[in-house]
């Protein structure tokens, strides 16, 4: 008798995964017909901003094979900011880890709370929120991941528990933010509405809360369940990294006062993170200038040698190949698009869409179509500058207010970026989570998330914002 062969799907390699989308990319060149908006420099704002109504064909640049094959390349040195700025953060990181300052940290804490450690994810979450919400902390504190997840599994959860708390709580303030100047600022400004006022900010306030306690929820939920039941984790029989110690090695640690130096060091440059992007626009260049002085001055707190120094940063270096990779690779599509001038074509198309509904439809067509727009400009300043100023004045027409036009940016940019490839390709590169397994975990939140929006710009319109 002739024995059955059973196909069993194997899910493809993360890089197969980039590099098809990549090619999916390259096809839609030859697909969509090429065109731009024009481009003004607006004096107020002293950033090139859409012309509305401009849109014309332009020369089409269709991505052949050798096109395509530079583009990975491009893709790369455009990541470069990104990509060396979590050289250094992941070294400093790792430097410190390795001082045990964290360990004895985290045991000091649970020989407070005992029991109730799962009250860390709300309260780390929530200040990661009010960062994102406040002055836009987003891809800033990526750098800080690899410590919140050596947490997350000394306690008895998963990567996916320690990286939410910094990916979600950034992404969700940055996505439900009350005075992010870099999404509601900047929309705002481009759509010539004031940024803060009596009914807009009540409404954001009421979406931040609304985003961050569900959000919160669901890791929790999650959290209990993999720490009562390791089986149900998503990343269940995928190796993790070595943890110095378990739950209860870490409560007998003591705290020294070597390590607590340490550990105002680390909230110096937490400090310095916050008011250096706050105050005085600081991004990746000099944050990986604040990192780079964290590891060589903890380092030597710690009585290491300038040798010991830089073998723990080729260490660290080594481990986030994969990642910096993964971001590579994410960056490639967006040179693609961009290359094959599809990106304008696309946003023409999706406000196109906006018009046809029916009025009373027209916010949520207008949620539905940022949220599309943002798998071709994942970047949030780069849809604010392409998108707002056609969905303003096109909100006019339609008759919804112009703040209607910026909260659907904001929602459709934010929370997209989480779950569309083009962005979360970079997010699992950090965390060092195949996308298939962070796709497990965040669709259902995800789709939370788009209810949500709904509900409330739904209600924004019917208040009168």
């Amino acid at each position: 008798m002739k024995r059955e062969r059973k196909f069993k799907f194997s899910m493809p390699h993360a890089y197969v995964i980039m590099m098809t989308m990549v090619l999916i990319s390259a096809i839609l060149t030859w697909v969509l017909p090429a065109g731009q908006f024009d481009r003004a420099v607006d004096p107020a704002l002293g950033r090139e901003l859409v012309v509305a109504g401009s849109y014309h064909a332009v020369d089409a640049n269709p991505i052949g094979p050798w096109a395509f094959c530079m583009s990975i390349f491009q893709g790369f040195v455009n990541a470069a900011d990104i990509i060396f700025f979590l050289l250094f953060a992941c070294g400093y990181v790792t430097l410190l880890m390795s001082t045990g300052t964290l360990n004895a940290l985290v045991g000091s804490i649970l020989r407070k709370i005992k029991d109730k450690d799962y009250f860390l994810i709300p309260i780390f979450f929530t200040l990661f929120a009010l960062g994102g919400t406040t002055f836009g902390m987003n891809e800033e504190a990526w750098g800080l991941i690899p410590a919140f997840v050596a947490i997350a599994i000394t306690l008895g959860y998963d990567r996916i528990v320690g990286a939410s708390i910094v990916i979600l709580g950034t992404g969700v303030g940055f996505a439900a933010a009350v005075l992010n100047p870099f999404t509601v600022g900047l929309g705002s400004s481009i759509a010539g509405i004031p940024s803060v006022g009596g009914k807009i900010t009540t409404f954001r306030i009421v979406a931040f809360v609304c985003f961050v306690t569900v959000t919160i929820i669901y890791i929790m939920h999650y959290a209990k369940k993999i720490k009562k039941d390791p089986t149900k984790s998503y990343l269940y029989g995928v190796p993790e990294p070595t943890v110095t110690a378990s739950r209860d090695e870490v409560m007998q640690m003591p705290f020294t006062g070597r390590q607590k130096l340490t550990l105002v060091g680390f909230g110096i440059i937490i400090m310095t993170i916050a008011v250096g992007v706050a105050k005085f626009g600081f991004y990746l260049q000099q944050l990986a200038a604040v990192f780079f002085i964290g590891m060589v001055i903890t380092g030597l707190i710690n009585k290491m040698g300038p040798s010991k120094i830089a073998d723990s940063f080729v260490e660290s270096s080594k481990s986030m190949v994969f990642t910096v990779l993964m971001i590579g690779f994410a960056r490639s599509i967006e040179v693609v698009m961009s290359s094959g001038n599809i990106i304008d074509t696309a946003v023409l198309y999706l406000s196109n869409i906006v018009k046809g509904f029916p009025s009373g439809l027209s916010a949520f067509a207008m949620l539905l179509a940022q949220n599309l727009i943002n798998f071709f400009v994942p970047s949030g300043t780069g849809q604010a500058v392409v998108t707002v100023p056609i969905m303003a004045p096109l909100a006019d027409v339609v008759g919804l207010s112009r703040e209607i036009a910026v909260i659907a940016y904001q929602f459709g940019d934010g929370f997209s970026k989480m779950f569309w490839p083009t962005g979360c390709a970079m997010m699992c590169g950090v965390m060092g989570i195949g996308m298939n397994k962070w796709y497990k975990f965040i669709w259902k939140l995800f789709l939370m998330w788009i209810a949500m929006e709904v509900i409330l710009i739904m209600g924004a319109v019917m208040v009168g914002i």
